[in-house]
C-alpha cells in the first residue's frame, strides 16, 4: 500500500424505518486523507436483501474502481438492515474492505433487530463478519481481504482532522445533505 492510498468510503443517507422510497448511498474516492478524487451517488431499498451484490455491482462499474486500493464502510449494514458480506465483497472486487465503527460492534443489537424484522437468514452473514479491533477511543476496525496491520495502516492513512476516516466522513455529509438539504451533526 502507498502512503496515500486510494480509498472509497461508502455511506447511506438518513431514512425512516419502513419507508418505501429508496435511500441514497454515496461513495467518495479519496487519495489519502485530503484529496477527493470522485463522488458517486446511487440508491437502494431500505432493508434490501442484496446489499452485498448492490455494493459489488455498483463499485465495479465506477470509472475510478480500477485505481481503488480499498473500500471502507461505516458498519456492515447499509440502507437499514441490508447486511454486507465484507469477505464476499473483498473477494469479488479483489480489494480489501474495511469496516469502521464508533462503538464496539460486538455489543451491537443488530442480531435482535434482524430477528425483530423477520430477517433471521441474514444472521449467517453477521456470523461470518470478522471481529473488530479497538484502534482508539471511539474507533473500531474490522477488515476482509487484508492483514490486520495493513488494514490499520490503510485506516491511519485516511484520518485527518477528525477522528473518523475522511472518505466516510465526506460520504456521510453528502448523503445527509441529499436527504435533509444540508449536512448536520457528527460525521
Amino acid at each position: 500500500m502507498t502512503r496515500r492510498p486510494h480509498v472509497i468510503g461508502i455511506d447511506d443517507g438518513p431514512f425512516s424505518k419502513g419507508q418505501s422510497d429508496p435511500v441514497p448511498v454515496v461513495a467518495v474516492m479519496m487519495e489519502g486523507a485530503d484529496l477527493t478524487e470522485g463522488v458517486a451517488i446511487h440508491s437502494m431499498e431500505v432493508d434490501g436483501a442484496d446489499a452485498t451484490d448492490f455494493i459489488v455491482d455498483w463499485i465495479s462499474g465506477l470509472r475510478f474502481h480500477a485505481s481503488t486500493q480499498a473500500l471502507m464502510l461505516g458498519g456492515i449494514t447499509i440502507g437499514g438492515l441490508g447486511i454486507v458480506d465484507i469477505a464476499a465483497v473483498a473477494a469479488r472486487l479483489e480489494r480489501p474492505v474495511l469496516v469502521v465503527n464508533r462503538k464496539d460492534p460486538g455489543r451491537s443489537q443488530l442480531r435482535e433487530a434482524l430477528h425483530a424484522a423477520g430477517l433471521p437468514e441474514r444472521l449467517e452473514i453477521l456470523e461470518r463478519t470478522p471481529p473488530a479491533a479497538r484502534i482508539d477511543e471511539g474507533l473500531y476496525l474490522a477488515a476482509a481481504g487484508v492483514e490486520p496491520e495493513a488494514a490499520r495502516r490503510l485506516l491511519q492513512a485516511t484520518l485527518h482532522k477528525a477522528r473518523w476516516p475522511e472518505p466516510l466522513r465526506l460520504a456521510h455529509l453528502i448523503a445527509r445533505a441529499l436527504v435533509r438539504g444540508e449536512s448536520r451533526g457528527r460525521a
